[in-house]
Parts: C-alpha cells; structure tokens; sequence
C-alpha cells in the first residue's frame, strides 16, 4: 500500500456499548461526540448501525455501534483519533428536581421530609410520599408530592465527629 485515502466529509464513528446498554438502545437515535483530541467541543452523530451479535472483550459482551458524525467545515478532524459517544435515553425539562440522598426508600415507597415549622431554632418535618422519575444519579425528577418552593431535609448534618473503636486485643 503506497496511501490510504479517506473522505474526510464522510466521517463514521465506531464504537462499543456493553449487553446491559444496547437494548435500550434504536437506530435513528441521537448521539454527542466528543474527541479526544479536540478539548471542550461536541459534536452530533446519528446512530446508524447496531451489531446483531456481541462480542466477548475482557468478560464482558459488547456490541459495535456505527454513527454519522457532521463535523463542521471549521474543524480540523483525522482520521483515527479516539472519541467517546454520549446517548440521551430520556430526557425531561421543566420538572421539579431534588437531590437523589433527600430521599427515604421503605419497601416500594419513597418519601420526603418537608419542612413544616421552626419553633425557636428546632425545625419540625413531616413525612410525605413522592412518586419520583428520572434520576441521573445525582438529582431526581419528582412527578408529584412536592410543590416548587417546599423545603426538604436533606442528610442530617453532625459537628460531633465519628469515633473510631480499636477492636484489637
């Protein structure tokens, strides 16, 4: 081979994504790359391809995935420069939100805390059921049981520090 020529408007991004993943996944789906090389800019890709049968890598089974990347004109991409693709599964916009550790799981249940009254520098909380959805690990979607601006309690704040036991004997 003398040269490798590549259509450099045509560019494809080749990945993997993991058994547990790629169920969730369509043809026709939405994606963000971003390259390694290229700090601090996303591009956007619409998955193409979805192998039919994984692969085994290191104990785990993963599928290719192909993608039509529009890189604009003004960037200079190569190819074989590594990137990583971001897949939006759900999305919600305009819902209330609240810190995913404000919440007491108790069976198939989840509640709250909220802020009834503070007498004299002591606060007073009820315990109110939510019906919670989406969560992206951090925060999490409340579809009802709170109003926007209630007061929740978050994880209880100590100035007594953890004492350690010495086991040993």
């Amino acid at each position: 081979t003398i040269a490798t020529v590549a259509n450099m408007n045509d560019m494809i991004f080749i990945g993997k994504i993991d058994e547990t993943e790629v169920g969730r996944i369509h043809v026709g789906m939405p994606i963000t790359l971003s390259v390694g090389a290229i700090e601090e800019q996303k591009f956007d890709a619409k998955l193409e391809y979805i192998a039919p049968k994984g692969v085994e890598e290191n104990g785990a089974i993963l599928f290719e995935i192909k993608a039509a990347a529009h890189i604009p004109d003004t960037v200079l991409i190569r190819a074989g420069y590594s990137a990583n693709a971001e897949i939006v599964l759900s999305k919600v916009e305009n819902v209330i939100s609240i810190p995913e550790s404000t919440i007491t799981f108790s069976k198939d249940s989840s509640f709250v805390y909220v802020l009834k009254d503070s007498i004299d520098n002591k606060q007073i909380f009820d315990k109110r059921p939510v019906k919670i959805g989406l969560s992206n690990g951090i925060n999490v979607e409340v579809k009802s049981g709170l109003t926007k601006g209630e007061r929740i309690r978050g994880n209880e704040i100590s100035n007594t520090p953890v004492k350690k036991t010495n086991d040993k004997k």
